[in-house]
C-alpha cells in the first residue's frame, strides 16, 4: 500500500517510532534508523532487516541519495546533524504522527484515544481482533506480553493504533472507530486547561464520518462536551465494563478499558463469545503493572503511572490483588512542569500507598523553570502521615527497597521515566 521505498527513522529505538518503522518494513519500505544507544528493541529491529547505526551523523543521510522520507520525534532538536542533512538535501522530512497519518489513514481505522488506559485499551481490542480472526494491522505503545512486540503485522483492511494526544498529535488520524477511555488535563506543558484538551478531542471527535463510530463514556462531564457536534453514532462502553469477565489485570481501571475494547469490537462485529475468551486470556503489555518477580519474598511490579489519577488507580489495584500487603511506591514524577502544575493531586494519589520512595524528577524536554523539586513532593506526602522519604539516586532506593522489604509487601516501581531501571535491580 505505501508508495515511499526508502525511509529513516532517527531515534528509532523509541516505543512509537521502532512500531512505525515496523509497519513500513511490513508494507515493502527499506528501513533504516539511528539511535544514541543500543537496547533490546534496536537489536531486535536488525534481527527483523532493519539496519539501525548508533552514531547519528550526518553522513547516515549524505551517504543515501536513495532516501525518500526522514521520520523524526517531536522530542528531537532541529540541529540534530541527521535532520539538518536531510532538510539539506531536500529529502521530505516529517514527525512521527506525520508519518503514521499517511500510511494509517488508507486502512479501516480503529484508534484508541485518552488521558489514561489508551495502552491497554488498544492491546486488549488487537487481541479481541486477532481471536476473531478480522487480522488487524496495529501499533501500540508498549510490548505486548503475549508478542513481545509493538507491532502486528495483519492482511486484513482494519488498523487499530494507539492515539496521542500530546500537541494535538491524534489529528493527523482520520479514524473510521474512535475509542475514547476518558479525558483529564495532562501535558501541562502544552495543554493550559481542561477546556484545551477537550478542544483537541472535540476536533477529533468532528473527523469521524457519519458512517463511522465513536465508544466513550458518553455521560462522562469531561467528555460529554466534546460529542456536541460528531457526526458518528456514539456508543457508550460503560454497560459492558459489567459484563466484562474476571480478568488477569486487578483493578477498576483494566475492568473500564475491557469494556471500552468490548464495546468497540461489538460495534465492529465481533462474536461476544470469543470477546469474552480474548479479554479472560488478555496477558498485559510492558510496564503496566507488569509483574517483574520478587525481592526479599514481595511481589515486585513495574508501571508507567504517572499522572495523579492513574497512580491512584495502581495502587488501589494492588490492594485488591493483594489486600493483607503493605504498599510500598518508588516513584519518579515526569516533567517539571506536571509535577508543578499536579502536585497537590500527586500528593493525594501518593498518599493512598502504605510507604513512599521518591526519586529525583525526570526532567525529559524540560528545565526547571518552577521551583518544583521531588523534595517538596515527598515532604508534603509526609505531611499527610505517610512514610515518605526523598533518594538522591535509582540506586539509593533501590538499595532502601532491598534492606527493609519482605513477603509481607508490595512494591511498585513508578513513572514514565528511567525508573523501570530499579525494577531490574530489584529482581535480577
Amino acid at each position: 500500500m505505501v508508495l515511499i521505498k526508502n525511509i529513516h527513522f532517527i531515534g528509532i529505538g523509541g516505543i512509537g517510532m521502532s512500531g512505525l518503522a515496523r509497519l513500513y518494513l511490513h508494507e515493502g519500505a527499506t528501513v533504516s534508523g539511528s539511535d544514541s544507544t543500543e537496547t533490546q528493541n534496536t537489536k531486535k529491529l536488525i534481527t527483523e532487516g532493519i539496519s539501525v547505526t548508533y552514531e547519528q551523523t550526518a553522513e547516515n543521510i549524505s551517504s543515501r541519495p536513495e532516501l525518500e522520507l526522514v521520520v523524526y520525534t517531536e522530542a528531537m532538536a532541529g540541529d540534530h546533524p541527521e535532520l539538518v542533512a536531510a532538510r539539506g538535501a531536500g529529502i521530505r522530512t516529517v514527525n512521527y504522527f506525520e508519518a503514521l497519518g499517511e500510511i494509517a489513514n488508507e486502512y479501516y481505522l480503529i484508534a484508541v484515544a485518552g488521558t489514561h488506559g489508551k495502552t491497554t485499551t488498544t492491546a486488549m481490542l488487537i487481541d479481541i481482533l486477532e481471536e476473531a480472526s478480522f487480522d488487524p494491522t496495529a501499533i501500540v505503545g508498549s510490548l505486548r506480553t503475549k508478542t513481545g512486540s509493538n507491532f502486528r503485522a495483519g492482511k486484513s483492511k482494519y488498523f487499530v493504533v494507539e492515539a496521542c494526544e500530546y500537541k494535538r498529535d491524534f489529528l493527523t488520524l482520520v479514524p473510521d472507530v474512535l475509542v475514547i477511555t476518558n479525558i483529564e488535563h495532562d501535558h501541562v506543558d502544552y495543554y493550559k486547561d481542561l477546556a484545551d484538551v477537550q478542544d483537541a478531542f472535540t476536533q477529533l471527535v468532528n473527523m469521524v464520518p457519519e458512517e463511522g463510530a465513536i465508544i466513550t463514556l458518553a455521560t462522562d462531564p469531561n467528555i460529554h462536551p466534546v460529542l456536541e457536534n460528531a457526526q458518528a453514532k456514539i456508543f457508550d462502553y460503560k454497560i459492558e465494563v459489567f459484563r466484562t469477565l474476571a480478568l488477569k489485570q486487578p483493578g477498576l481501571h483494566n475492568r473500564m478499558n475491557a469494556g471500552a475494547a468490548r464495546a468497540a469490537a461489538l460495534v465492529l462485529g465481533a462474536d461476544k463469545n470469543i470477546i469474552g475468551e480474548a479479554l479472560e486470556n488478555f496477558a498485559g503489555t510492558q510496564r503496566r503493572f507488569e509483574y517483574k518477580g520478587e525481592c526479599n519474598g514481595a511481589k515486585v511490579y513495574d508501571d508507567y503511572a504517572h499522572h495523579p489519577t492513574a497512580i491512584e488507580l495502581a495502587i488501589a489495584g494492588a490492594r485488591e490483588l493483594y489486600p493483607e500487603k503493605k504498599v510500598t511506591v518508588v516513584f519518579q514524577s515526569h516533567t517539571y512542569s506536571r509535577t508543578h502544575e499536579l502536585f497537590d493531586g500527586f500528593v493525594d494519589s501518593l498518599a493512598k500507598a502504605d510507604r513512599v520512595l521518591m526519586t529525583p524528577i525526570y526532567a525529559a524536554r524540560e528545565e526547571n523553570e518552577f521551583g518544583v523539586s521531588a523534595e517538596k513532593l515527598s515532604e508534603a506526602i509526609a505531611g499527610k502521615g505517610i512514610d515518605s522519604k526523598f533518594f538522591h539516586t535509582l540506586e539509593a532506593a533501590a538499595l532502601k527497597i532491598k534492606e527493609t522489604v519482605s513477603k509481607d509487601d508490595v512494591v511498585i516501581i513508578m513513572g514514565a521515566g528511567d525508573i523501570t531501571k530499579v525494577a531490574e535491580k530489584l529482581t535480577k
